[in-house]
């Protein structure tokens, strides 16, 4: 089915929840007015919905290739690529000086939803150049800057992110990865990468890899890792392209989803070394190479949402076209499926996570903003705090989100859900790898425990609890049935998420391996509050606009049924996942591992 980008959603949350407004406020932002961004996302969908999202499934099929060392993307992969770029979507949220349109992360991440909605595959070459953008923003040289960054702002050039290898994954401190520096300043790099995104590619005319190795003399571990720029041709100083790098494609993966992906083997330096610069200094290539998969880490949180819609889409097209079975009431004859209790509950379970995870994001696009463009320096640094603390909670519960609401959409779907010709199946495939990439779930669990609560003694953690409280408070002020039920269990969740962080600060010197046992738990839990938390939010402007007589009155009214959805459904799971972290951890830990 075609897909439509959910724009009326889309603005409201940016509008309403998000506060575009007091973004638009900020040093730097005047042209992001409410009328700017409902332009750009208009623009953006239709971009999507006409070039990229007709591409997804014909190149799940027929994914990208590798033949005498070089690599042809899916058919009309390239000729997209080059319309996104020759429309300015690649710099959206780039700085002016070098050719974006510097617009704050609140307008980009929906224009981010809408691209990974119609094709994940596709989204990634952007992504990645994006945080090679950011890395470069923040540690590269002026000569470094003027050399890349409006090529790759522009999409003339695309970006990669080289850290694993064969025997380095998640643990950076195993890269073997050589730099040897060279007279005239510049490295040798030697090593082989493995999983590079966009390794290698026919979109564009040059790739920048940006990677990591050691230099002769480093510290042993992560303290001793530098980050390099290696590009696929090297650059003259007239800002031509020069000889060809020792930099080569090996092979590409064969996946489980992301087919149409170029997923690389890279080979550095098998014809004598490639030629690479360093990026900063020496040994602070984890610190730079952080700046990317923050901004990736986010950037695939936007991934499962987009990926989520897109799959609800779809469900609800089939629920409405597959007739079934007659209806429970009675009925003359079979009825579409939509209208049988237990598909309801499964795309309400779809659209009501996928809403809430949104509107989290987006929430926490407008906090980066803040923090970034904010006046007042201690501003800036108490909503950086919150905005970090989100991160790993939109990467990991909006990823994990994806799963389960692709898997629900093969549900609907019944056996044609099994079919690899409906589509259905695709998503929930693409949605597995969302939550191993830039960091496991369990990454950005042991991040949520070990920088973003246990650092603060759970000072973000409980400042926001006290948010959720208040609008709790506000709930409870509000007459009918629907406000009682969200009140009633965002309040118990509240409680939960509180005695969740007073548990790990209290333990995890004491027991440490208890409190990780169930640091998933521990974001999951995070997810469901804070993404309950943004639906009561929405539920309480919508009556309010309900109340006024303004706007949108269907739109209003499911805000606020489907907000009542997610407390019922989702958010009354807080109380066995506090039992599981508090309780549960003996049961982990218990066997021996001569016992598994």
């Amino acid at each position: 089915m075609p897909y439509q980008a959910p724009l009326k959603d889309m603005l409201f949350v940016m509008n309403e929840l998000a506060d575009l407004a007091a973004v638009n406020a900020l040093p730097g932002n005047e042209d992001a007015t409410p009328d700017t961004a409902e332009a750009v996302l208009e623009e953006n969908a239709k971009f999507v919905a006409n070039v990229v999202a007709p591409l997804n499934h014909a190149s799940d099929k027929e994914p990208s290739y590798l033949a005498d060392g070089k690599v042809t993307t899916s058919k009309g992969f390239k000729e997209a690529f080059t319309a996104y770029a020759e429309a300015g979507w690649q710099g959206v949220q780039h700085p002016v000086e070098f050719g974006g349109q510097g617009l704050p992360k609140l307008l980009a991440t929906p224009c981010i939803e809408m691209l990974n909605a119609g094709s994940i595959s596709f989204a990634l070459c952007s992504l990645l150049s994006d945080g090679a953008i950011e890395a470069l923003l923040t540690a590269g040289s002026d000569a470094q800057k003027a050399t890349y960054l409006e090529k790759l702002v522009s999409g003339q050039w695309t970006g990669t992110m080289n850290l694993t290898e064969p025997q380095a994954g998640s643990d950076l401190a195993a890269v073997r990865t050589r730099a040897v520096p060279q007279e005239d300043g510049t490295y040798k790099i030697f090593g082989t990468k493995i999983f590079i995104t966009y390794g290698e590619h026919d979109f564009t005319e040059n790739i920048v890899h940006l990677v990591l190795a050691r230099t002769p003399d480093a510290p042993a571990g992560v303290k001793g890792i530098s980050l390099f720029i290696v590009p696929k041709f090297l650059v003259n100083a007239d800002g031509t392209l020069g000889a060809r790098n020792d930099a080569h494609c090996v092979s590409l993966e064969h996946k489980l989803g992301i087919k149409a992906s170029p997923t690389a083997v890279l080979q550095f330096g098998d014809n004598g070394g490639a030629i690479g610069t360093l990026v900063g200094e020496e040994n602070r290539g984890l610190e730079y190479m952080f700046i990317m998969m923050n901004a990736a880490r986010f950037g695939v949180g936007m991934q499962g949402i987009g990926l989520a819609e897109r799959a609800y889409q779809k469900a609800v097209t089939f629920a409405k076209d597959r007739v079934q079975s007659r209806d429970l009431a009675g009925s003359a004859g079979p009825v579409a499926i939509i209208h049988h209790p237990d598909v309801r509950r499964l795309l309400m379970n779809m659209r009501s996570q996928t809403e809430a995870a949104r509107a989290l994001a987006y929430v926490g696009a407008g906090l980066s903003d803040i923090a970034h463009n904010h006046a007042d320096a201690e501003v800036r640094k108490s909503t950086l705090a919150v905005y970090e603390y989100l991160v790993p909670i939109i990467k990991g519960w909006s990823t994990e989100m994806s799963q389960d609401v692709t898997r629900d959409g093969v549900q609907v779907h019944g056996g044609m859900g099994f079919i690899e010709e409906t589509g259905a199946a695709q998503h929930y495939r693409d949605a597995k790898i969302l939550t191993i990439y830039e960091g496991t779930t369990a990454i950005q669990a042991n991040d949520l425990v070990g920088r973003k609560t246990v650092r603060d003694g759970g000072a973000v953690a409980k400042n926001l609890i006290a948010q959720v409280r208040a609008t709790a408070a506000e709930l409870a002020a509000r007459e009918g049935a629907d406000f009682k039920a969200i009140e009633a269990q965002l309040s118990a969740a509240s409680a939960d998420l509180e005695a969740v962080v007073d548990f790990v600060v209290a333990n995890v010197k004491s027991d440490i391996k208890s409190v990780f046992a169930g640091s998933v738990l521990y974001l999951k839990l995070a997810g469901l509050v804070l993404g309950g938390w943004q639906m009561a939010r929405a539920a309480l402007i919508a009556q309010q606009k309900l109340d006024a007589a303004e706007g949108d009155t269907a739109f209003y009214s499911a805000k606020i049924v489907t907000a009542r959805f997610f407390a019922d459904h989702i958010l009354s799971q807080a109380s066995s996942l506090r039992s599981a972290i508090v309780a549960g951890s003996s049961g982990v830990l218990a066997l021996d591992v001569e016992q598994f």
